[in-house]
């Protein structure tokens, strides 16, 4: 599903260039989870950026589904992204004037083919699966910061995308709804047969992943599969 292929990453920065991404190659097959992990600065988030098409590679290729994505022009590129790419950030990243049903069917105007009522009916049918059946009519500023990453959550599944990327989807948030937004990624993820590529600096949280990448000033230096915890999560 995901093919990553001798990438580099390097800004300039002065007169010298900084390499953040040193030529890295790893391949995900469909419906697996990985956690990408490292330090600040170890070029996570700069890879994840790179997996949505969010960014250009210095050197080296991204195949996504079977699309080589990196040299793409934006049109296309960003019909690619519309269909394949779930995203969930850290910051939630909602529209502050729509509601949490309007946020969720975002995408789906943007990109979907499919009728309005369809559309509707799938949005508000995540909000319920994440919890939020009461709040669809609220705005951003109206929910909790774990509120408002469930709706992010539901946006990101609206459209069964094969591949969902997040970025430290708990990180702004509190143990306990760090934990309840956790479980409802991974069920939806396992309800929808999704990709799932998760960066975080969270070992506790990365141990739910099928396989843990570890990055390490610009290199893949550890690449292994886990044992996962019992399915039921963090209880």
């Amino acid at each position: 599903m995901i093919v990553v292929d001798g990438l580099r990453k390097s800004i300039r920065n002065g007169t010298r260039n900084v390499d953040i991404l040193k030529g890295i190659s790893f391949e995900v097959p469909r419906g697996q989870f990985i956690a990408i992990m490292g330090a600040s600065g170890s070029g996570k988030s700069t890879l994840l950026g790179l997996l949505a098409g969010l960014d250009s590679p210095s050197a080296g290729d991204v195949k996504l589904n079977g699309t080589a994505i990196s040299y793409l022009p934006e049109d296309k590129l960003a019909k690619v992204r519309g269909r394949t790419i779930g995203f969930v950030f850290q910051s939630y990243q909602l529209v502050p004037t729509l509601t949490a049903l309007e946020n969720v069917l975002l995408p789906y105007e943007l990109n979907a083919d499919g009728s309005a009522d369809a559309g509707l009916q799938r949005a508000r049918e995540l909000l319920v699966n994440v919890g939020l059946s009461d709040r669809m009519d609220h705005y951003p500023v109206q929910l909790s910061g774990g509120e408002q990453q469930r709706v992010a959550l539901a946006r990101a599944f609206i459209l069964r995308p094969p591949i969902v990327l997040a970025d430290e989807p708990t990180g702004n948030l509190d143990t306990t709804n760090g934990a309840h937004v956790l479980e409802l990624l991974l069920n939806l993820n396992r309800s929808e047969g999704t990709t799932l590529v998760l960066v975080t600096h969270d070992p506790v949280l990365a141990e739910y992943a099928d396989r843990r990448i570890v990055l390490r000033d610009g290199l893949v230096v550890s690449d292994e599969l886990t044992e996962k915890p019992s399915p039921e999560l963090v209880r």
